[in-house]
């Protein structure tokens, strides 16, 4: 069968598709919310029904409670479901705990919807599934020939040299738990802190069977000696501690304007870069390729007619 160019649509709440009356990661509550993971910009409260992984559900009630849906119906990796007359099934995206891929099969075409991905190693999460699909929709965060990611490992190790106190800036949900796991297997004489906002999702993780290995809740007291803490906070609090002394302000991104030193810099980013995204197009090996959340442009010139690219935003 014929891809559908309209299969999906982009309106202002969100990624809609009119052929199973559902949105992809809605920007605005709706009736029926197929969530790809629960960071904030793409798991809003309010849905009436969503889909999503158990993981998923268990963030998103944490962050939003009562509110966080109506009905959740939760799907496990590669056990399709159906929403009216779309086949979906949720494959691991590798980009945090629950993450999924969303695999749309409608009138015996297909549409592989990544939603948030990356390829590198994260002893956090379950690690990326690649599925073949007509079109893939790929988030282009990073989809610039200019962009390549360093090893995160190579990255976690330049604290192994610097012997003051820490105080490390992170996205509370995912990048936080990574930063954890990775501090303890590569520069295990950091001792841990963690921020009490951070600590239940942390405890999500350990019950899901992710070790993060050893860390502590933050005391105002045990900073006070130099016996190279390192602080993990998330971006509200890593903001009010601009004044802090005795500290290394560092903070992991993958964004250079979220660097804070000029001499220290820690890119760790949890989005495909450049030769991911090539990647995931040999994996997936699309008929066409569509870009979201980002610039596509640069993915255009480079396939030059080889593969069809439509750009949706």
């Amino acid at each position: 069968m014929s891809i559908l160019d309209d299969f999906i649509q982009i309106n202002p709440t969100g990624i809609y598709c009119k052929y199973g009356d559902f949105y992809l990661d809605p920007q605005q509550p709706v009736k029926t919310a197929v969530v790809s993971h629960a960071h904030a910009d793409h798991a809003v409260s309010g849905n009436k029904d969503v889909y999503c992984t158990q993981a998923t559900r268990e963030f998103m009630y944490l962050r939003y409670h009562r509110s966080a849906a109506q009905v959740f119906n939760i799907a496990g990796y590669n056990q399709p479901f159906k929403i009216k007359d779309v086949t979906l099934t949720f494959v691991s995206a590798g980009h945090m705990l629950g993450s999924a891929m969303v695999l749309m099969e409608y009138q015996g075409s297909s549409y592989l919807y990544t939603g948030d991905y990356k390829l590198q190693h994260d002893a956090t999460c379950e690690p990326i599934e690649w599925v073949n699909a007509d079109v893939l929709i790929t988030e282009s965060t990073f989809a610039d020939p200019n962009i390549i990611h360093p090893d995160p490992i190579e990255e976690i190790k330049k604290l192994n040299g610097i012997k003051s106190n820490i105080l490390l800036g992170a996205y509370g949900l995912g990048k936080s738990q990574r930063l954890v796991r990775m501090i303890n297997d590569h520069a295990p004489q950091k001792k841990v802190l963690i921020h009490h906002r951070i600590m239940p999702i942390n405890q999500i993780y350990e019950r899901a069977g992710f070790a993060l290995g050893k860390h502590q809740l933050y005391g105002r007291k045990l900073m006070k000696a130099q016996e190279e803490f390192v602080y993990i906070v998330p971006p509200f609090t890593f903001n009010s501690y601009i004044k802090a002394t005795g500290v290394k302000r560092l903070f992991a991104s993958g964004w250079k304007n979220l660097q804070v030193n000029r001499e220290d810099t820690l890119f760790i980013s949890d989005h495909a870069d450049w030769n991911d995204i090539l990647e995931a197009i040999k994996e997936v090996n699309p008929k066409q390729v569509w870009t979201l959340h980002g610039n596509g442009t640069h993915l255009k010139t480079h396939l030059n007619n080889k593969i069809f690219v439509k750009l949706l935003n």
